[in-house]
């Protein structure tokens, strides 16, 4: 079966990411593609495409059957131990670019830090900046050293608890703040669920992050979380008794992402 005719043949019966998953099969780019559309594909690379097909159809996340996925202008290796990097967690690199001083030595604790996309980000971008990050997933930070190239310090261990006592001028999290039964989270089955989910109202970890980042922030130092669209209020009245100058954020589809505090 040829290029041309396989790509025809699963769009008629609308395969999702044909392309794509025909790019992955001959390791090839679209442009290739395009441009050698009469190659006869042989038995192992049809073996191979039906596979994929069938694990996508199932709903499998394109992201892990490659095995990576961009985050702001990286590239970064994924697997089923991490969640899959999505373009509203972006803006919390916007956040803290725009907070402090790129060129200027600040300590940072990324907490959660997943396959290390915030703090591999922000390393990339600030090579001044004296970055931490924890997780309580070994595998996870085992993908997380994979794609970091800079002197980050990886800790294993639910949030602050690796750590030693240290103070930090930004902390920074993307944390579980799914509600235990919430719908949606079916379209998420193939995702790590200890990090969509935080208890009833979705807010027991940025509870738990919230207290305990006062014993480990400098004072003036801020907290910076993602959060749920309907989750700003509840975390302002959180924040409110130790932080100040809180400021919220929506993200690209206009909905409250983020939100940023200062220690008093």
């Amino acid at each position: 079966m040829s290029i041309r005719k396989s790509t025809k043949d699963y769009l008629k019966i609308d395969v999702k990411d044909i392309l794509k998953l025909l790019c992955l099969a001959l390791d090839q780019t679209k442009e290739q593609l395009f441009s050698n559309q009469d190659y006869e594909l042989n038995n192992a690379e049809l073996k191979t495409l039906d596979s994929l097909i069938k694990q996508r159809s199932n709903g499998k996340p394109f992201a892990y059957l490659k095995g990576t996925q961009g985050f702001y202008d990286l590239d970064f290796i994924v697997s089923p131990a991490t969640l899959i990097p999505r373009p509203e967690t972006e803006l919390l690199i916007d956040i803290a670019l725009d907070t402090f001083d790129t060129n200027k030595k600040i300590s940072l604790l990324d907490l959660g830090t997943g396959s290390g996309i915030i703090a591999i980000t922000l390393s990339e971008k600030c090579p001044k900046w004296k970055i931490s990050a924890t997780d309580q997933s070994i595998d996870a930070l085992n993908i997380a050293k994979l794609n970091s190239t800079k002197g980050i310090d990886f800790y294993c261990g639910s949030w602050f608890d690796p750590l030693p006592l240290s103070k930090f001028d930004l902390i920074v999290s993307n944390p579980p703040y799914i509600k235990e039964h919430d719908p949606h989270l079916e379209d998420l089955k193939y995702e790590p669920i200890e990090a969509l989910v935080s208890g009833d109202d979705g807010l027991n970890d940025i509870r738990e992050i919230i207290t305990k980042s006062t014993e480990f922030l400098n004072i003036g130092g801020y907290l910076l979380l993602e959060h749920g669209y309907d989750q700003k209020d509840r975390i302002i009245k959180l924040l409110e008794e130790s932080f100040t100058n809180i400021k919220t954020y929506k993200d690209l589809n206009k909905l409250d992402r983020a939100i940023l505090a200062e220690l008093r």
